[in-house]
């Protein structure tokens, strides 16, 4: 795929999802007149679209692989399921945010708290930028990519935990239920948090099997998600 259609591909993307995104809080809000969320979905549909351009001219081959589907062959049913629950689960989430910071009002959040849900949102950005920087093969399902000859990675933020990746989305769902001011919303952002425990066993069962040197790698970096915790 050309450079062009890349960057077309990662434009649309992005706009759609942060588009349902907003309309998801929205809807809950019962209004459109909600500052929090706009700063959130205007400022990360900008960074995306500029972090995916920059992608694309560093690594197109991992920009195709991770605008794919969410369902691709090879891909272990366990995680298409997982796929299917969080990405319900999110819905759910950002719903009842928006009732609970404008609809009912139940959340009252102190405004440098939720300047602190946007730095947080901007760290686990910025990692996860790290990571694919580091990462050719860091797809958005588990799958062992051997058409691309994927190797283990242990360098970098893979140096501290196996799965930075995941790492830095509890930074990014934690950052945004702060930024739009919502404890319910935090709430329910470490149990999404807990939900990548899963993920990661699924993710684990595969590359121990399937890509060869993952088990001596794991036992050099012994952290899955958090140093010196798990």
């Amino acid at each position: 795929m050309s450079t062009t259609s890349l960057i077309g591909r990662i434009i649309v993307q992005t706009v759609v999802w942060f588009g349902a995104m907003g309309a998801l809080l929205f809807a809950g809000a019962g209004t459109v007149r909600w500052p929090a969320a706009w700063v959130f979905m205007v400022g990360m549909c900008a960074f995306g679209v500029w972090r995916g351009i920059v992608m694309v001219r560093r690594d197109p081959a991992l920009v195709a692989e991770r605008t794919r589907s969410m369902m691709q062959p090879g891909q272990p049913r366990a995680d298409k399921i997982f796929v299917v629950v969080l990405c319900c689960m999110m819905m759910a989430w950002l719903v009842v945010m928006g009732v609970d910071v404008m609809r009912v009002q139940w959340s009252h959040m102190p405004l440098w708290l939720q300047a602190a849900g946007g730095a947080l949102l901007f760290a686990g950005g910025w990692l996860a930028d790290r990571v694919m920087r580091e990462n050719s093969f860091a797809a958005a399902v588990v799958k062992i990519q051997s058409e691309r000859r994927q190797t283990v990675i242990s360098s970098g933020p893979y140096a501290v935990v196996r799965h930075p990746m995941y790492s830095g989305m509890v930074f990014v769902f934690l950052g945004i239920a702060l930024l739009l001011g919502s404890w319910w919303g935090a709430v329910i952002a470490i149990v999404l948090s807990l939900m990548f425990c899963i993920r990661i066993a699924i993710e684990e069962k595969a590359l121990r099997e399937g890509l060869a040197g993952y088990g001596d790698y794991a036992v050099r970096v012994p952290w899955r998600l958090i140093p010196h915790v798990w």
